[in-house]
């Protein structure tokens, strides 16, 4: 597989914006009216958020992810998907390079709520 080309830079400024958070998935639901998507339970310590991502084809079994910490965007405004409103989401490994995606993660765990930077 070749790499995907860089996208265009950004200035410091506008990444400092993207508020990366560490939250534990505590539980994996189905989304009724979906294919693909999934609702995360996750927690971030000060408080726990529904995340919806499209995992649902990806794994035989998405429950598989539950009590994984990962990564996820946590500032951007909320989406209605499917019937089910997302807050936040999730970082995930491959999936625009057509590879099957894994869970962006800290090396050892940290507390839930930490920021990525």
């Amino acid at each position: 597989m070749t790499p995907a080309p860089v996208k265009p830079a950004i200035s410091p400024e506008v990444l400092d914006q993207i508020d990366i958070r560490v939250g534990t998935i505590e539980s994996v639901g189905d989304v009724a009216d979906s294919e693909k998507l999934v609702a995360l339970r996750v927690n971030f310590g000060d408080h726990v958020r529904t995340v919806l991502a499209g995992m649902k084809r990806e794994r035989a079994n998405p429950r598989e992810i539950e009590g994984k910490q990962a990564l996820f965007v946590v500032n951007l405004p909320p989406r209605k998907m499917a019937g089910m409103v997302s807050e936040g989401m999730l970082f995930d490994i491959g999936y625009a390079d057509g590879i099957t995606p894994v869970l962006a993660v800290p090396e050892s765990g940290v507390p839930d709520g930490t920021r990525a930077e």
